[in-house]
């Protein structure tokens, strides 16, 4: 089976500083503010991890409203890690969606239920196994 999704994290001697690359051409960074050594050069990677939620979200809004043929002219995904600080257990991810467009307040209801079964979404809260191994 192939895998759904493949990166590659490498550091290039920048204190804190990674590159990301996806094999197909695609990079991009990841950093670590100034305030904790890095270079501030990219997302950190909580940021990263929001960003991949924010994506997936107005990803699968514009296509679901796009196969019903529905009046969505945009979406706005605006997300936030522990925004009350840490909780005493687990992770709080609140997620704000501003739809624009003139839907129906039953469309919109329907796409808040999309919003909370896209990929990522139940990626996030579902069961998650990682299998770290050295190489090399």
């Amino acid at each position: 089976m192939t895998a759904r999704a493949r990166l590659t994290a490498r550091t290039d001697g920048a204190d804190f500083h990674v590159v990301l690359d996806d094999g197909t051409g695609h990079q991009w960074s990841a950093d670590e503010p100034a305030s904790l050594g890095g270079g501030g050069s990219g997302p950190t990677p909580d940021q990263l991890l929001l960003s991949a939620l924010g994506a997936c979200t107005a990803i699968t809004l514009r296509m679901y409203a796009a196969r019903k043929q529905w009046p969505l002219e945009g979406v706005d995904v605006e997300l936030a890690l522990d925004p009350d600080g840490k909780p005493a257990a687990g992770t709080d991810i609140a997620r704000h969606i501003m739809l624009r467009g003139p839907l129906d307040a039953d469309q919109r209801e329907r796409l808040l239920q999309v919003a909370n079964a896209c990929p990522v979404h139940k990626l996030l809260t579902g069961e998650v196994r990682i299998a770290s191994a050295l190489t090399g």
